[in-house]
């Protein structure tokens, strides 16, 4: 018995487990994302860092283009002392800085790199020290150069490790009254500090700034974490770089669970110059069955070992009183014709009961129909009450007497019977079998055949007589 009932609650748990587990598997790879749409997704991404970019880029070129146009700027340019040139032009670019930590346009973002360049591409001073004078811009950055000769600002990523440059930079040409341009003033950002800023207002996610040198592929910058995409850049995800680089379009390519999306800064240079790398996983939920498996098999198991413990708790409940039938049945087929049932047991021991009934019919015995007090515990009859049903005809006083005739009829049987009842448990007498309903019945039977006798009504007093309780019938009227 226990065996059959841990077995089917075992199986049932089983099977609900790994519905469950299916179905919440489903539905968790319906939240994870169709891989196409995530695809997708990461090209908007990439596009969106590379918009953001730009924007930030733009945004400089503007605001150097109204510093440019100062008069200051073009007053250090005009100087012909070198020395003093130079100590203008480091003055001015630090004036600059401080100007744009005040302004609203950079909400705070401002440049790390400020520097003053004459016509020939070459720093005449920067921020902060006086080193780098001399340095020659233009033949590191073919932007910058470019920029000097058609007269138009421009950005583009400075990002060569033989310079320690790593900036976002931007740049504006310098005109004299004439409108010839004489110089330029140029500004970057870190490229850190600023693709953090983007992967902050935009995705959230793994960045990258790259680009070209020569064959490979350089990561100028990094944000957000996502280690394992420089090793993809320039492996799996290498020609999806390339192409976005050459092509001027947005690719992306499924690198082992990664997605990578690349995305060209066409308005950095000649729009060839850097690419900004966008990673996501391929699914929203990188490990479905890790994610749910440990849950669902701990309850299955937890499940299945209370399925064990409740069936052997069951089992017992239910095995125990039927090997008691069993062995009593057997002693009373060996000759054992005394042997009863005395089972206490909520589900079966009313069939214990019968049992030991059937067991005194066959055998001729009398059933003991006495409780645990001794008490005789068997239906009424009408001989329970006729010891009890002595006439007294004695007339009450005339008060007593209307009292009992007013008295209403149901209140009236409802306290005899209370009173009749309470004086056989005063003598200690057995008065379960004695119901409300048994007792009013007979009481209104006495009552009309006495009646009848008398010729006017009647109604019963409850009287005790030493060790006897007797009804007292009092003729009304």
């Amino acid at each position: 018995m226990r065996t059959k009932i841990i077995a089917v609650n075992a199986v049932i748990v089983l099977l609900v487990g790994l519905l469950t587990f299916v179905l919440v598997r489903k539905a968790l790879d319906s939240a994870a994302g169709n891989p196409t749409q995530i695809m997708a997704e990461a090209k908007r991404d990439a596009q969106a860092a590379s918009a953001r970019l730009q924007l930030d880029g733009l945004r400089m070129e503007r605001w150097l283009a109204g510093k440019a146009s100062e008069p200051a700027t073009l007053e250090v340019l005009a100087k012909a002392s070198p020395v003093a040139r130079g100590d203008a032009a480091t003055n001015l670019c630090d004036a600059i800085l401080s100007a744009a930590k005040q302004s609203p346009v950079f909400a705070g973002a401002v440049p790390s790199l400020v520097v003053l360049i004459d016509a020939q591409g070459k720093s005449i001073g920067r921020n902060g020290t006086n080193i780098g004078r001399g340095e020659d811009y233009a033949a590191a950055y073919e932007g910058l150069k470019t920029a000097l000769t058609n007269g138009q600002s421009g950005s583009d990523a400075w990002a060569k490790a033989e310079r320690n440059d790593q900036y976002l930079a931007s740049y504006a040409p310098v005109r004299d009254a004439q409108g010839r341009v004489v110089g330029a003033i140029a500004a970057g950002f870190t490229l850190n500090d600023e693709l953090s800023r983007v992967s902050d207002a935009t995705t959230g996610r793994a960045l990258r700034l790259v680009t070209p040198q020569g064959n490979a592929l350089q990561i100028a910058a990094a944000a957000a974490g996502g280690e394992n995409i420089n090793t993809a850049i320039n492996g799996d995800a290498k020609d999806t770089v390339k192409n976005a680089l050459t092509a001027g379009r947005v690719g992306a390519q499924l690198v082992g669970d990664t997605i990578i999306a690349a995305a060209v800064l066409e308005g950095f240079g000649d729009g060839k110059r850097a690419v900004v790398i966008s990673a996501r996983p391929a699914s929203l939920i990188e490990n479905v069955n890790g994610l749910i498996l440990p849950g669902i098999f701990g309850v299955t198991l937890l499940g299945l070992v209370l399925v064990v413990v409740g069936g052997w708790l069951l089992g017992n409940y239910i095995t125990q009183p039927i090997a008691v039938l069993e062995e009593g049945l057997l002693a009373i087929l060996n000759g054992q014709a005394d042997k009863r049932f005395q089972l206490d047991h909520p589900d079966l021991g009313g069939l214990a009961f019968r049992i030991d009934q059937l067991l005194n019919q066959l055998m001729g015995i009398e059933e003991d129909t006495t409780d645990e007090e001794g008490r005789v515990s068997k239906a009424p009859t009408a001989s329970n009450f006729n010891d009890a049903m002595s006439v007294d005809e004695r007339q009450l006083d005339n008060v007593a007497l209307q009292q009992l005739a007013s008295e209403p009829a149901e209140q009236y049987y409802a306290r005899i019977y209370r009173e009749y009842i309470a004086a056989k448990r005063q003598l200690g007498e057995a008065v379960e079998h004695i119901t409300d309903q048994t007792f009013r019945q007979r009481i209104q039977g006495m009552e009309q055949e006495a009646s009848q006798k008398y010729g006017k009504p009647v109604r019963y007093r409850v009287q005790l007589r030493g060790r006897e309780v007797t009804l007292l019938a009092i003729p009304l009227g």
